[in-house]
């Protein structure tokens, strides 16, 4: 069998992966002990967030005609790369959490929802809430003046009837 027909099949995985991705990670990890590791892989798992290392070749093939095509200037190195479909910042916050304790751990760059983020932009989204708590958030703030309008509608109600 041919190198390329060996190769064509991580290609397509690569591709299929980052088909329809709110996002798209890549890090490097060079220097990532196996417990450290193992604990990065765990919580990726638990969030719904793909991490897994590729040859960089391959990963540049599944790229081209992407929007992740911006990313192949960044594979230098050893990389990995963590692609979230469902919350965006999932693979950025869970990351930027175990690059704190360990240093090999960097964000090289991204793409989010479309858009290309180099590595300061990158780290900037660490601090974004899922879209889960920014509702919560929202639908908090919007409570928030109905229940003490509510409030204020009883006490008054109570007054008159005293």
């Amino acid at each position: 069998m041919a190198k390329v027909e060996q190769k064509k099949p991580i290609v397509e995985e690569i591709s299929e992966h980052i088909k329809d991705a709110q996002s798209v990670v890549l890090v490097t990890y060079s220097g990532i002990t196996v417990e450290q590791d193992t604990a990065l892989r765990k919580e990726m798992r638990e969030a719904g967030v793909v991490y897994k290392v590729y040859k960089n070749t391959m990963m540049n093939f599944a790229f081209k005609g992407t929007d992740c095509e911006p990313l192949s200037e960044n594979l230098e190195g050893p990389n990995a790369i963590a692609i979230s479909k469902t919350d965006a910042t999932a693979p950025i916050r869970i990351l930027a959490k175990h690059a704190k304790t360990v240093p090999a751990l960097k964000l090289v760059a991204g793409v989010v929802e479309g858009g290309y983020y180099d590595e300061k932009a990158i780290q900037a989204l660490k601090d974004v809430p899922s879209r889960e708590e920014l509702l919560g958030k929202l639908l908090g703030s919007i409570q928030s003046p109905i229940a003490n309008f509510a409030r204020v509608i009883s006490q008054i109600a109570e007054s008159k009837e005293a």
